[in-house]
């Protein structure tokens, strides 16, 4: 990971902190996103320490505001100017419905709009490398969201915690599945991936358990970042280190399209506008 430049949301704790960790460990340049510039000093500061890499920094942006989103991808592109690997790591679990500045709700909108936005914002970069990969930490939780109503896509309606986060992890493979057709004769490719279930703040709060160390739970995320056994790879679901299915419906290539254009009416953006 030598000379290259790596950017992980959600960096300051959790998977995200120890992914950014290994990576930072083989040698890549690495961007820390978070929301807590207190959080994001003393991660990059434990970064540089225990991976013996300098090249460490931190990116502050809360990725529930339209705004912030916009002013990351632009802080990225101006001041480090490539980037070769994205990781869409973060991810919110709310017992209740809560809302973004720009009246979003805030799972949907940290979970997915904003890494939908923050990926077409930076895919010129991600195009202008040898071989870049954009990353996106899905879950199983996904399998269990069986449809998607378009017409209250954000549950506004029927707010239910664990069918909210569901629908956001599964508009991640989505998004992803939708990002490598649409790349497919480039050299960026796209993968998403289940993490297994790991002792988080998400999953304590979300779930009331425990599970797997973040030393495990990151070695998807670090092996689609960084092995050239999934050079060329793109459009795959992983797990434990391995290809696998996805749900069925995140297939379905109707679906895909309507998400995408969804998600681009609502950030207000559009693919074409960034390649």
């Amino acid at each position: 990971m030598k000379n290259k430049t790596v950017l992980v949301s959600g960096a300051t704790d959790g998977i995200g902190k120890q992914t950014a960790l290994e990576l930072a460990s083989k040698g890549a340049r690495l961007l820390v996103h978070g929301r807590s510039r207190r959080s994001g000093k003393e991660t990059v500061e434990a970064i540089r320490k225990r991976s013996g890499n300098a090249d460490v920094h931190y990116l502050h942006a809360d990725l529930s505001s339209f705004g912030q989103v916009n002013d990351l991808a632009a802080k990225v592109t101006r001041k480090y100017g490539e980037l070769d690997v994205l990781v869409n790591n973060a991810g919110v679990f709310l017992r209740e419905q809560l809302f973004s500045e720009d009246g979003i709700s805030r799972v949907f909108a940290v979970n997915h709009l904003a890494h939908f936005s923050l990926t077409l914002q930076l895919l010129p970069l991600l195009l202008g490398s040898p071989q870049g990969r954009v990353v996106t930490v899905s879950s199983v939780a996904h399998v269990n969201s069986p449809r998607i109503d378009f017409s209250d896509i954000e549950e506004i309606n029927s707010y239910i915690d664990y069918s909210a986060y569901a629908l956001s992890k599964l508009a991640n493979v989505l998004f992803s599945n939708e990002l490598a057709r649409r790349l497919e004769h480039t050299r960026v490719t796209s993968n998403s991936l289940h993490p297994g279930a790991v002792s988080t703040k998400l999953l304590h709060a979300g779930f009331g358990m425990t599970g797997l160390g973040v030393e495990e739970g990151c070695k998807t995320s670090v092996f689609l970042a960084s092995d050239d056994s999934v050079t060329g790879v793109s459009g795959r679901y992983f797990s434990k280190l391995e290809e696998t299915e996805a749900s069925a419906l995140s297939y379905d290539p109707t679906v895909r399209k309507n998400l995408w254009q969804l998600s681009e009416e609502v950030c207000g953006i559009r693919m074409e506008d960034f390649i």
